[in-house]
């Protein structure tokens, strides 16, 4: 260990389609921040290939690595561990990250620790400096995972609901193909639906109308399908669709959310994943939690994607813990965040 009270990481995020890294230190906080994102990669295919971002994986981390050596003004001898994303994910990109983490790690001889993409995201808020007490509802909304998630602390999870299909970002990303909008169409989608008219479209909220915190947004989707299908398609045809669109799945969200910060007492509410910086979403909730006297929290735009950083610091966490990777490199595509140890 470089030092005794001090501890600095380097974090690998590869689980799908952005080669994240990032350096992070206990002490001076985020002193590197690396990014390529591969969409250009996969916008032809509408949707993420995983041969495509495994092999672009393996071309950008290492370059990545030592630009984030050049900005943090620091080399290999300075750190004192290496994080890496093990899961879920897609496994070939994963074990781009997986084998050399491992590898530099063994190379360097600091410890290496596996972590949980999901448990990246529920502390990528800690990054910032309004930082969230425990316990906190988690609201995970990404283009892979819509979870709902008890956190009394650090591997400390319940999850109170999950989407038993389609994930939220999934949905957004889906509609926006059907509405002809490029890949990645979540963000392209919010766009739109600016320009549109409120009320002249109206989605059902699914699964608000039983009790329980799962989600559900194949319906939704198929909902915008037959409106598309139904009507002109002229531009502001398409933005109140969109408008329509979005304002569903956000108001699912925000009765989801609402049920839940009931359900459990709790008054904070942190929403992380990529479609969490989504400005209506996070204007809705935040005037939900004033009205109820509680606070929500989320991390900066470029931390709300996958990135690097959470990486690091989730994984400083489980090393300060004195949880260590195995010398094997073992990725989990499937990998229930429940089943983490607590620290």
């Amino acid at each position: 260990m470089a030092g005794e009270l001090t501890m600095r990481i380097l974090g690998i995020e590869s689980s799908c389609d952005e080669t994240g890294i990032a350096i992070y230190d206990d002490e001076k906080g985020l002193l590197a921040h690396q990014l390529y994102s591969q969409v250009k990669v996969h916008a032809d295919y509408g949707g993420v290939v995983p041969e495509l971002a495994s092999r672009d994986h393996v071309r950008k981390t290492l370059p990545l690595i030592d630009a984030a050596f050049a900005q943090a003004g620091c080399g290999p001898e300075d750190l004192d561990g290496i994080a890496y994303t093990a899961g879920p994910g897609l496994v070939g990109a994963l074990l781009v990250g997986t084998s050399i983490g491992r590898s530099l790690a063994y190379g360097w001889d600091i410890p290496a620790v596996a972590v949980h993409h999901m448990e990246g995201h529920l502390l990528a808020p800690m990054l910032e400096e309004n930082v969230p007490e425990f316990p906190f509802i988690a609201l995970l909304v990404s283009g892979g995972h819509t979870m709902m998630v008890k956190v009394a602390g650090i591997g400390q999870y319940e999850v109170l609901g999950e989407s038993v299909d389609d994930a939220a970002g999934e949905a957004f990303d889906k509609t926006a193909k059907l509405l002809g909008l490029d890949y990645p169409g979540g963000p392209r989608l919010a766009k739109m639906a600016e320009q549109g008219v409120a009320k002249r479209f109206v989605f059902p909220r699914p699964m608000t109308d039983k009790p329980g915190l799962d989600f559900s947004f194949s319906g939704l989707k198929t909902a915008a399908s037959i409106a598309i299908r139904e009507n002109d398609s002229d531009e502001q045809t398409k933005a109140d669709i969109a408008h329509a669109f979005q304002t569903a799945v956000i108001d699912t969200l925000v009765i989801k959310c609402k049920r839940a910060l009931k359900q459990t007492g709790i008054k904070r509410l942190v929403i992380a994943g990529g479609v969490s910086a989504n400005t209506q979403l996070r204007l809705q909730l935040e005037r939900v939690m004033q009205g109820m006297k509680g606070e929500v929290f989320y991390p900066r735009t470029e931390f709300c994607t996958d990135n690097g950083a959470m990486i690091a610091y989730a994984g400083m966490q489980r090393l300060k813990a004195g949880q260590f990777a195995s010398l094997d490199m073992k990725t989990k595509p499937r990998w229930p965040i429940d089943s983490l140890e607590a620290i």
